[in-house]
């Protein structure tokens, strides 16, 4: 089996917690990726903003806390504008393009959370179809091949009690 590199965002408001022992009864999705028994998570790429350098590091240190054999690498991705997606998928293409990506040897999965990125595409889709002010369309021009697989990292839930 090929190691397995995580690459997601930071969940700053999910991923966030209070800074004590309490954190760990709240679920929090970055950490909780490197705690599936049946995953294997040997390096997360944690991309984040320069505002939230603090948590990152924080997050960083849980995961290597429940997961010790995962290599954590904090990568820092500021955006001047994260409702821009021109902007956003600009950054990321350039993220993507200088990666040293393996695929031979290494299997990649992406993590997102929920929230600010569904918010995000509900109020934009209105101008999914529009010009830029630069002149390139919404759409990329690229394509990325990848393998994928998709996993749900949920809070464990108490089952329902049945209706009589």
């Amino acid at each position: 089996m090929k190691p397995i590199t995580v690459i997601g965002f930071l969940g700053s408001t999910l991923d966030a917690a209070k800074f004590g022992p309490s954190r760990w009864n709240k679920w929090r999705p970055t950490v909780s990726i490197c705690m599936q028994e049946d995953l294997r998570v040997d390096r997360f790429i944690l991309l984040h903003g320069s505002y939230h350098r603090r948590l990152a590091e924080y997050v960083a240190d849980d995961i290597r806390d429940v997961s010790p054999e995962t290599q954590v690498v904090p990568q820092l991705l500021d955006f001047d504008d994260a409702w821009d997606f021109e902007e956003v998928y600009g950054k990321l293409l350039d993220f993507a393009r200088g990666f040293p990506f393996d695929p031979d040897n290494q299997d990649y999965l992406v993590h997102i959370t929920t929230g600010i990125f569904r918010d995000g595409c509900c109020r934009r889709s209105r101008s999914a179809g529009r010009r830029s002010r630069s002149g390139r369309g919404t759409r990329s021009t690229s394509t990325c091949h990848a393998t994928t697989a998709l996993r749900h990292a949920s809070p464990k839930r108490a089952p329902r009690a049945r209706a009589s």
